[in-house]
């Protein structure tokens, strides 16, 4: 029997996925049921590992203005 983890698991599902799927599986997972999320989580990890120093802190200050856009009240994920 071989264990794979979920990391690995997820990676091979979408490993020989087209640009046009790569981008269906990231618009349906999107706001939608919370058991896409560890999926997402691993793609992003993917993007994080690959990008420059500069790109890091551009999606930083992205997730920054948006979490602080309505402070107060709990942020929307849209």
């Amino acid at each position: 029997m071989q264990i794979i983890d979920l990391r690995q698991a997820i990676v091979n599902r979408v490993h020989d996925n087209t640009k046009e799927e790569l981008t269906e599986v990231i618009v349906d997972s999107v706001d939608h049921d919370e058991k896409a999320l560890p999926g997402l989580g691993v793609l992003f990890e993917m993007i994080w590992k690959e990008s420059s120093s500069a790109e890091q802190s551009q999606m930083i200050d992205s997730l920054h203005r948006h979490l602080h856009q309505s402070e107060g009240g709990n942020p929307s994920p849209s």
